[in-house]
């Protein structure tokens, strides 16, 4: 019976999809535009030997460091494409803006605006990513230049060349993330993101296998290794789904002067990771930044190599010393991305001033600070979970060299991007079947 109940909600829901024109119009473009960025990935930039860059990469004794980066970016940087920033630098300078509405008064002002103050917000937004893209393509420039044979141009050609490419190549996946979340799916910056993540899986799940095949890695530590990640993928889905409710009431009514005492009941759900994949991977990006520039002093030859080869001694990625600092730039970038985004004070003002309130808590300040006080158990709780989720890969990966096939942050993002675009995608399902249903009334009231 009941897979007979099933199988009915399943024709029903392909029939309504079949039906929903615009929705499939959306699924397309998402589709065609997420391929147009994987052909980018693939367009070397110019004046450079990609063989060579390939041999570097792949021989890099910073290819650890690197490989996190080349995962979110769908390969583009062992290419070297005219793709390798990525959407990195606008994801930092988003950062940037929103933490500055909270501290300058002027962005301040123009956060409290409503779309006006967005859209300017978004504004400063690009042009801070351009700035920041300039800087670091120049970085990559002078990098690839200290490679020696990779560069077949004149150096201030090349690096003219560079920036103007990486620049493009930047703007060009904001501008694509954009169009998939105003003419697609929704979550664009998000899914060039996942996309970028899984075009890497096959190629990692390969390199397992090659490894068992060959004998490095036993049967047994391979089965595990599809275990774990499977495990993982669970442990994700369920964590990410879960939720505190908080009971809010509503008053029904009014009585001869009396308030009624019958009351409407509703949720306000709060998540246990309020903070999302931003955490892990604000840690993971601020930890590389740091171990690439050491690296390349390292690297040098200068006064200043023998100070970075120490410290790179001591700060290995797995080692205890950087799990260690890596756990602590998790959890407070928790509590930190859960104040950003969870502003107690302002949804405190809004239950009061709809009439809605916590059973036991005075409106106002005290329902502030109640929320407040489980916001905080569940970031604490939350911040253990995205530790686990990171650091067990960390160790596994570099300590063990067991070639995990998703790290944690990119497992996150994987799993997280997918769930919320299935919700979007459900939602308009359900609007294209309401709007069906409004003008189905409407013809039978008309006739």
């Amino acid at each position: 019976m009941a897979l007979l109940t099933a199988q009915k909600q399943q024709a029903s829901a392909m029939g309504a999809f079949a039906k929903a024109g615009d929705l499939q119009k959306r699924i397309i473009f998402t589709i065609i535009a997420l391929i147009v960025f994987r052909f980018g990935t693939h367009i070397p930039l110019p004046g450079i030997d990609p063989n060579k860059v390939m041999d570097i990469f792949s021989n890099s004794s910073a290819k650890s460091l690197l490989g996190m980066l080349n995962t979110f970016v769908g390969g583009a940087l062992s290419r070297m494409s005219i793709l390798t920033l990525g959407i990195t630098p606008y994801i930092s300078a988003s950062i940037l803006i929103q933490v500055g509405s909270y501290a300058f008064e002027s962005l301040v002002a123009l956060r409290k605006e409503g779309e006006s103050g967005h859209r300017k917000l978004n504004q400063y937004t690009r042009y801070l990513t351009i700035l920041m893209t300039i800087l670091q393509a120049y970085a990559v420039a002078i990098g690839l230049e200290k490679e020696g044979s990779v560069v077949m141009s004149s150096i201030w050609t090349f690096r003219l060349t560079t920036v103007i490419s990486l620049l493009c190549g930047t703007l060009f996946i904001v501008w694509l993330g954009n169009q998939i979340t105003s003419r697609g799916v929704g979550n664009g910056i998000s899914l060039v993101i996942a996309i970028g993540i899984l075009s890497e899986v096959p190629s990692a799940f390969a390199r397992v296998l090659e490894l068992g095949r060959a004998g490095e890695l036993s049967q047994m530590t391979v089965f595990v290794l599809l275990v774990m990640t499977i495990v993982f993928f669970v442990v994700v889905v369920m964590v990410e789904r879960a939720q505190r409710r908080i009971v809010i009431q509503y008053p029904k009514g009014m009585s001869v002067g009396v308030r009624s005492l019958s009351m409407k009941n509703s949720y306000f759900p709060l998540k246990i990771n309020i903070g999302g994949i931003m955490p892990p991977f604000v840690s993971a990006i601020l930890l590389m930044m740091p171990l690439l520039l050491l690296q390349y002093l390292a690297n040098s030859g200068g006064s200043s190599s023998g100070v970075a080869q120490t410290i790179l001694v001591w700060f290995r990625r797995g080692d205890v010393l950087y799990v260690l600092v890596h756990a602590t730039l998790i959890m407070l970038l928790a509590f930190f991305f859960t104040a950003l985004y969870f502003n107690t004070n302002e949804v405190a003002e809004d239950l009061k001033k709809n009439g809605g309130f916590i059973a036991g808590i005075r409106p106002g300040k005290s329902t502030a600070e109640y929320l407040d006080y489980v916001a905080t158990r569940l970031t604490f709780f939350g911040g253990i979970y995205l530790i686990a989720l990171c650091v067990i890969p960390e160790i596994l990966i570099f300590n063990y060299s067991i070639p995990f096939i998703l790290s944690g942050v990119s497992l996150l993002i994987v799993v997280t991007v997918i769930m919320d675009t299935m919700s979007q995608i459900q939602s308009r399902l359900f609007a294209s079947q309401y709007e069906s249903l409004i003008r189905k009334a409407q013809l039978k009231g008309r006739l």
